[in-house]
């Protein structure tokens, strides 16, 4: 998401290209990668991202592959003066979004109209069965993956979050259990003598990751620092909560919740601070815990005071402690 606000200096970066006319399937192969960046056509060949460092770098990426295929391209930045204004730019992002979000909530729709077309004996076991939970689990992956070009919050996505979770509350088996059953001890194993490897600038998911790697699975583990995009992991070195990671988001798991069942562990509390992680990063709301909103604000805290990694695992770890206790001593 943008940290963009109406009336602030927007910058915009700019890739401005010319596409070869043969072959056809390489003009729809770029076309195909504007869309998964997320961005917008201000003019037929002029598509525009909000200007930050990742987006440079997605934007980059496409340009030298437009001109490997035999095309020409440029990249600038710019500060919008006069024709379209930031609002109206930002309107078309918006509107971009709203169009990906409608086509979600309309595959949501027919399948909550095909389960109530059914009889109730039916219907109960439609609920029950593995293709509607993949149907949802495809939904919501694809619903997270329309957040990350979300840039300014479009609107739409509120009644798709409200439809997912009024089909997911239809299911009368617990989804968790039944798509990441307990696993076997020996994965935490192959999980030590490691070198961890995260993006920087961490949050409560990699805060978490961190925390629950160096207190149950290595003590002595080594964890790095690095750019979000285009690192290269040298042998043994294990990526987490990184595009491409060895560990990181599967479906509308967080990262936290999958290192969990990858190594093994099988304990109440630390599946509620799952919980807990996986709405603050998610922000979808899926557990709803009363405890959510306060560890929000104390993570938001020590980001805000800690520009430091390293410190910021520090401060965040006491934090995980102490609700781990909290936790076991509620038993789950």
């Amino acid at each position: 998401m943008s940290d963009e606000t109406p009336g602030t200096d927007q910058r915009w970066l700019l890739l401005i290209h010319q596409l070869p006319t043969k072959p056809a399937y390489f003009r729809v192969k770029i076309w195909r990668r504007l869309q998964s960046l997320g961005a917008v056509a201000v003019k037929s060949t002029v598509y525009a991202l909000p200007a930050n460092a990742e987006t440079q770098e997605d934007f980059e990426w496409l340009l030298k592959e437009i001109v490997e295929g035999g095309g020409e391209a440029m990249l600038c930045e710019a500060r919008l003066i006069d024709g379209l204004s930031d609002a109206q730019v930002r309107a078309l992002f918006d509107a971009a979004r709203d169009a990906d979000y409608a086509e979600i909530a309309k595959e949501a729709r027919d399948l909550a109209q095909a389960l109530d077309a059914l009889a109730p004996e039916g219907r109960a076991e439609a609920e029950k069965s593995t293709e509607t939970r993949s149907q949802i689990n495809r939904l919501r992956k694809r619903l997270a993956e329309l957040v990350t070009i979300d840039f300014f919050a479009a609107t739409g996505r509120l009644a798709v979050e409200a439809m997912l979770a009024g089909l997911e509350a239809r299911l009368t088996e617990d989804l968790a259990m039944t798509e990441n059953p307990p696993k076997a001890a020996e994965p935490a194993a192959e999980l030590k003598g490691r070198t961890w490897v995260t993006r920087r600038d961490i949050h409560v998911d990699r805060i978490a990751c961190s925390w629950l790697i160096r207190r149950f699975i290595d003590p002595q583990a080594v964890i790095r620092f690095v750019p979000g995009k285009g690192y290269v992991p040298d042998p043994g070195e294990l990526r987490f909560d990184m595009f491409e990671g060895e560990i990181t988001h599967e479906g509308d798991r967080c990262s936290f919740e999958v290192l969990l069942g990858r190594a093994g562990i099988v304990d109440p509390a630390l599946q509620a601070i799952a919980e807990i992680v996986h709405d603050i990063d998610l922000k979808d709301g899926k557990f709803g815990r009363d405890e959510t909103s306060g560890i929000a604000s104390l993570i938001a805290g020590i980001a805000a005071a800690h520009a430091d990694d390293d410190q910021r695992i520090a401060q965040g770890a006491a934090v995980f402690d102490n609700l781990h206790q909290y936790f076991r001593g509620k038993r789950g």
